[in-house]
């Protein structure tokens, strides 16, 4: 018999999460008790979605483990075998999360299973990967979103350390200065000048993040073009006393969502979420490589072998697929976003096989290939598996459905 189950989404209290975001999204009291990070919406082991089938209190990742072909489809289930290769998110930062990098399939697959074969277990804080799938993920802003996202161009980051007047960053600049003027320049020499920073003597980081911050302080008060960039660095600075990161940060790109704006995550692409909120798709893995601005296990020697700096991470206009439906595309194959606006009247919506759809404004009437309907009001979400079906919803409403890539 066809369905559509609504979910009981999972919250992940980590410490740079907002207070009021998701609560008044799921329509709580705001602010919280403590900070909320993320709201998952999946089958990710760790923290898998409830729901309630045929009366029984259960997870989603147990009833696609119970049947796997009707609720994945065939084709799904032939490409990532019995797991739902996605996972959605509401994610809310107040305080700027860690510098990071994701790995291929390739590198996942390798990376883990190197670990393995060291001994290190499952939930050893030492790991680096913690399972063998990689991790691209979009994120589309609700409201406006700062980001670090991909590197700048030598040139680029050598003229913002330059501008800032810290001696001590002097050969570093250098480095960065020669390549762009070369008629060879090699992205590389940023990999370099990363690795110089992260690896700045334990001694001297002091003195260094005080004089980098007072010189982005001195440079967010002016109207040049490392204005915006320099303020939102000081202001990272106040997230994370004393990290390293604060100055690993000038050498990437800084940019501010619009709402309706997303930028895409690919492999090798160093980045950092500062602040916003935003619903984030991604493959269902965990796998995170950081340089800094986290307390968390830091794989220096690894990240660097994942890194390209060459990576662009582009910003995502949506495609317009129909009147009120548009699409994010990407190249990931584990994921695929659309956004519907929806008035009265009745609209199909766009995917096929597992789905899960989350509403952000208004409430969606859902109709299934039975003529079932099912009400989905702001903050809340649900799955449709493969033998649903085509749903059509009905508003007015916002969504954002997730189902596989192409």
């Amino acid at each position: 018999m066809p369905r559509v189950d609504l979910l009981q989404p999972q919250i992940r209290p980590y410490a740079w999460g907002s207070w009021h975001a998701i609560a008044e999204l799921q329509g709580r009291t705001a602010p919280a008790d403590g900070p909320e990070a993320e709201l998952w919406m999946g089958a990710h082991p760790s923290a898998p979605s409830g729901l309630s089938r045929d009366g029984v209190i259960t997870t989603l990742n147990a009833v696609i483990s119970r049947d796997p072909v009707r609720e994945l489809g065939p084709d799904t289930l032939a490409r990532f075998g019995g797991r739902l290769p996605f996972l959605l998110k509401v994610l809310s930062a107040q305080s700027a999360l860690s510098i990071q990098v994701h790995p291929s399939r390739a590198q996942a697959e390798r990376g883990f299973a190197e670990e393995n074969a060291r001994g290190l277990a499952a939930g050893d804080p030492a790991r680096s990967y913690v399972d063998d799938w990689p991790k691209p993920e979009l994120l589309c802003a609700l409201t406006p979103f700062e980001v670090l996202a991909g590197m700048r161009d030598p040139a680029d980051a050598a003229a913002l350390l330059k501008a800032l007047g810290v001696t001590r960053l002097a050969p570093v600049t250098g480095s960065l200065a020669a390549c762009a003027a070369s008629a060879a320049a090699d992205t590389r020499v940023l990999s370099c000048a990363l690795a110089s920073i992260l690896g700045w003597p334990a001694d001297e980081r002091t003195v260094l993040i005080e004089e980098v911050v007072a010189g982005c302080a001195r440079l967010a008060e002016g109207n040049g073009p490392y204005a915006p960039a320099c303020a939102a660095i000081v202001a990272v600075a106040g997230d994370h006393l004393g990290d390293i990161g604060v100055v690993a940060a000038l050498l990437l790109r800084y940019a501010v969502l619009a709402p309706g704006e997303a930028v895409f995550m690919p492999a090798g692409g160093l980045h950092a979420y500062l602040r916003g909120t935003g619903v984030e798709l991604m493959s269902s893995s965990d796998n995170v490589l950081r340089a800094g601005l986290t307390g968390k296990h830091i794989d220096i020697p690894e990240l660097l072998k994942l890194l390209d700096p060459a990576v662009a991470v582009p910003i995502v206009e949506p495609a317009e697929l129909a009147p009120g439906v548009v699409q994010f595309v990407t190249p990931a194959p584990e994921f695929q976003l659309f956004r519907a606006d929806l008035s009265s009247g009745m609209t199909s919506l766009p995917g096929t096989g597992p789905r899960i759809v989350l509403c952000v404004e208004g409430t969606v009437s859902l109709k299934d290939a039975a003529g079932a309907v099912t009400e989905v009001a702001r903050g809340e979400s649900c799955f449709i598996g493969d033998a649903d079906g085509a749903v059509s919803g009905s508003g007015p409403a916002r969504l954002f459905l997730a189902t596989v890539g192409n």
